[in-house]
């Protein structure tokens, strides 16, 4: 699987990219190479495929960067200022990732102290979560991946699995009876989908109606920055907080549409 940032760099130093694509196919498309350069002679190939990846893998808060040629063979004519031209194509990136990815700490919602008491606030965001809830139930995960399906999605997506998925999930699984665990697992899947997607900036969102460059999800995120994930059976939603994600409140959807 190619990484970002990931580039075509020719002889000439010409470096064909583009933000989004990741797939070296794909940009040897764009540059007009894909009927070229099948040779596997190191004096006669066409074009180099390079990546360039922060060794820690973070693209929110990453280290040293690093250029690899990902290829069997290294052309023989790559040289330095062949890596130069790579990198700085790899800056121009930069810039335009900055536009699309919010850089911020991973919060993990069961290590922040929660209210103390839920307020009219409280049920104000999740009111609005029920109704984005009712606009597109199953497709929060769509909305958020399908619009920044690449490396750079997988890497953050990997970022917020690999330090809060497990813990949230099998948390407010354990704090529920078994006779609603199995029915809440949608709706704490859409709250962490809808949490991942806060780290992208993105002027539409498909399958919720909402302003123009306005987050739709925003609602859980912030339930979510509050130390409260809700999940819904059918019937209840519940906020969930605190270490042991205990129910710290409970209200039908019928009583919480009442609200408004």
């Amino acid at each position: 699987m190619c990484k970002a940032f990931s580039c075509v760099v020719e002889p000439d130093k010409k470096v064909t990219w583009k933000l989004g694509v990741d797939s070296h196919t794909e940009l040897l498309k764009l540059a007009g190479l894909d009927k070229y350069d099948t040779s596997s002679d190191p004096a006669k190939m066409m074009f180099a495929r390079v990546e360039i990846t922060p060794n820690n893998n973070d693209y929110l808060f990453p280290d040293k960067w690093t250029l690899t040629i990902d290829e069997t063979i290294k052309p023989n004519w790559f040289g330095e200022k062949h890596e130069q031209a790579a990198f700085v194509a790899q800056k121009k990136w930069m810039k335009q990732l900055a536009k699309l990815l919010v850089r911020k700490e991973i919060v993990h919602p069961f290590k922040i102290e929660p209210p103390t008491k839920i307020t009219e606030e409280h049920i104000k965001l999740l009111l609005d979560w029920n109704s984005v809830w009712d606009s597109v139930r199953d497709s929060v995960r769509d909305s958020v991946r399908d619009l920044v399906r690449n490396s750079v999605w997988d890497s953050v997506w990997d970022s917020v699995r690999n330090s809060v998925w497990d813990s949230v999930w099998n948390s407010v699984g354990d704090s529920v009876w078994n006779s609603v665990r199995n029915s809440i697992w949608n709706s704490v899947r859409n709250s962490i989908w809808g949490y991942v997607g806060s780290f992208f900036k993105l002027e539409e969102w498909q399958g919720v109606k909402h302003k123009k460059g306005e987050y739709p999800f925003e609602s859980v995120v912030k339930l979510w920055d509050l130390g409260l994930v809700p999940s819904f059976d059918g019937i209840t939603w519940r906020l969930h907080g605190g270490p042991k994600a205990a129910i710290l409140f409970s209200i039908t959807k019928e009583e919480l549409e009442k609200t408004k």
